[in-house]
């Protein structure tokens, strides 16, 4: 008979140092688990009402002459600046205005011209009694009359060259084109919208409050804008409730300012605003610790005895900084995993005593 060789003594006890640590699996996976007490604390009362961003600075440049878009160097989403040219309108028809109003300027001061010499004749020769004083207030006449003529058209002058410069198309502030209106060498018409620019710099969120909850509220009045799209919630520089009311409604409208800097936010961005009415008491669990399948909210609560149990739960809002608000589901001490992933492997294999389930 073929005999085998024997094992090492370390080797040896390295399996049976194994063996234990297998047996002894599910006591060790459950304590590994990174846990947190479910507790009451004392939390903000918030109000959250929904609204929209806005520019405090946007503009729709419109067009006011007509003519031929012959140049348009902009695109939605492009940056300008202020005074930047954005778009130019054939010139050749303002360009004949002024060169018309500029021949009947020199029409009128060539009349003007005309008229002062006559009347400075007429004047010496009523000095020498040659013509009647009727002579002379004819010749007065006709010279005021040239010196209006002349004021007239310079005026039309001067406008035509406004309407020239009606032309070109620059931008009055910088900011970010969120519109383009016309495409090359459509016909402009005056009032026609070209673009729309806003300024990214001043932004704010507009929500709408009912007055029984404004009436609630403690001045100054706090309060925060959540972003849903970005995931982000931050602090409102400032709150202005407007001085007017929805008779329908009975709301009121509450701008909320943003802080400067902020990426990705633009006007028309759905935006939720959130009030602190005061503090309440509040089950609060760890945000981590709250796993969201579909339709089912739940946690991983860790037993006494070491067990893993996964409760649904209905929840209230998230509040930052601090969890999420428990409405049923969970006892105050109660003990819930932090790493919900963990928790489940731990849980599907067994290593954490009872593999039950429950729900409430």
């Amino acid at each position: 008979m073929r005999s085998h060789p024997t094992l090492p003594a370390a080797r040896l006890a390295a399996t049976f140092a194994l063996i234990a640590s297998v047996a002894a699996g599910p006591a060790n996976a459950a304590s590994a688990l990174e846990t947190a007490a479910v507790a009451i604390r004392d939390v903000g009362e918030t109000y959250a009402a929904e609204g929209v961003v806005e520019a405090v600075r946007q503009s729709t440049i419109a067009a006011q002459t007509q003519g031929r878009i012959v140049e348009l160097a902009i695109d939605v989403g492009d940056r300008v600046t202020r005074g930047q040219v954005i778009a130019r309108i054939d010139p050749r028809e303002a360009t004949e205005v002024v060169a018309t109003a500029d021949a009947q300027v020199a029409q009128a001061e060539a009349a003007l011209a005309n008229t002062r010499v006559n009347y400075d004749r007429t004047r010496k020769l009523v000095s020498q009694k040659f013509v009647s004083e009727a002579a002379l207030d004819k010749a007065q006449t006709d010279y005021d009359a040239a010196r209006a003529q002349v004021a007239a058209a310079r005026a039309a002058a001067a406008q035509a060259r406004t309407g020239k410069g009606y032309t070109v198309i620059a931008a009055p502030f910088a900011g970010v084109v969120s519109a383009r209106h016309v495409d090359l060498g459509e016909m402009a018409q005056p009032g026609k919208p070209l673009v729309t620019l806003f300024d990214p710099k001043d932004l704010r969120a507009v929500v709408t409050v009912p007055q029984a909850k404004l009436a609630a509220m403690r001045a100054p009045i706090a309060a925060q804008v959540e972003l849903p799209t970005l995931g982000e919630r931050v602090a409102a520089k400032e709150v202005t409730v407007l001085p007017a009311a929805d008779a329908r409604t009975h709301t009121t409208q509450v701008r909320l300012d943003l802080p400067e800097g902020l990426k990705g936010v633009y006007p028309g961005m759905f935006a939720r605003g959130h009030f602190t009415l005061g503090e309440a008491k509040k089950l609060i669990v760890p945000a981590s610790a709250v796993v969201r399948r579909s339709e089912v909210t739940g946690a991983y609560v860790v037993t006494p005895g070491g067990a893993i149990v996964f409760r649904q739960l209905r929840v209230g809002e998230a509040i930052p900084g601090v969890g999420v608000e428990v409405l049923a589901g969970l006892a105050d001490g109660e003990r819930v995993a932090l790493d919900p992933v963990l928790a489940l492997s731990r849980l599907k294999s067994g290593a954490a005593g009872s593999g039950q389930v429950a729900a409430n």
